[in-house]
């Protein structure tokens, strides 16, 4: 795609403000919508809980816009937040992609490998079915909310993304700290399975689905070998010459975290298949090399 015109919600997250940074060192025009005034000649205000978004004339629609999962506990009412965020944010987006004229070339909507819920030792890829629990839910109705997009006849892609590995946010922006202070630990028994993936390997899978006219559907962006929490948890220590030595029990997790410690506990040992199907390569394929990448 070259010098398309780009509109990013979700702008302001992790992974947004490192795929504006890449799409416009390449040239590339980006329009953020915001919630807020708009407070330069590049933001447009959307409300996406109310349905209302003004889109411009563009090439192609990234949707990364949502409530953290992690930023705080789940309460009924965050819960309700976590879902609507995503599912309504991304219905205004499909419905004004569809009236557009002329449309966009590509919608590329988020989502999570929270789609299959609990695998277990398990490995999934794409033809996995949903899983059970609230994330899996949410993600389901989250990638049907796309529908009015598609069924336009608009290329959508859903990036069912991993463990984003950064400093500068997610659940990683809280661990590496911990680690530092030779606070690192894992979590339960550690035997869980976690699939991760580097910020530069996610930007760039993002990229690669937005250039590639012959992609749709669901792409998990997760590293090709997803590993233990016990695993991962050693690769920090060595990377950061901080040994873990501290476990976290899981009676502890569930008193503290609620009903996100099914998630912290939780295995999910994804495969990105069509992604690497489909001849992407990943920078950072393996723990230490994606660790060390972060701290760049």
């Amino acid at each position: 795609m070259e010098h398309a015109r780009i509109v990013v919600a979700g702008a302001s997250g992790l992974i947004g403000r490192a795929l504006v940074r890449s799409l416009r060192a390449d040239g590339h025009e980006v329009v953020r919508l915001v919630r807020r005034e708009p407070g330069a000649a590049d933001e447009i205000r959307w409300d996406p809980r109310g349905g209302r978004v003004d889109l411009p004339e563009c090439d192609a629609v990234v949707n990364l816009a949502g409530a953290g999962v992690g930023n705080r506990p789940w309460t009924r009412a965050y819960k309700e937040e976590i879902r609507a965020s995503r599912v309504l944010g991304t219905l205004a987006l499909a419905r004004a992609i569809a009236a557009l004229e002329p449309r966009p070339r590509v919608f590329v909507n988020g989502s999570a490998v929270g789609y299959y819920g609990d695998t277990g030792q398990r490995a999934v890829d794409e033809d996995a079915p949903a899983g059970e629990g609230f994330l899996p839910s949410v993600c389901v109705e989250w990638e049907a909310a796309a529908a009015p997009a598609q069924e336009a006849g608009v290329r959508t892609a859903f990036v069912r993304t991993g463990l984003v590995v950064a400093r500068g946010g997610g659940a990683w922006g809280r661990l590496f700290p911990l680690f530092k202070a030779g606070l690192g630990t894992r979590f339960g028994d550690g035997g869980q399975y976690w699939s991760y993936v580097s910020l530069h390997d996610e930007v760039a899978a993002i990229r690669h689905l937005l250039d590639r006219d012959d992609l749709s559907g669901p792409f998990n962006v997760t590293a090709p070998e997803p590993l233990t929490n016990r695993e991962i948890t050693a690769a920090m220590g060595r990377v950061l010459h901080r040994p873990a030595v501290l476990a976290v029990p899981a009676p502890v997790l569930r008193t503290v975290l609620g009903d996100m410690a099914g998630e912290v506990l939780g295995s999910t040992r994804v495969l990105p298949m069509r992604l690497l199907e489909s001849g992407f390569v990943f920078a950072f394929p393996g723990i230490e090399d994606t660790i060390r990448a972060a701290l760049d």
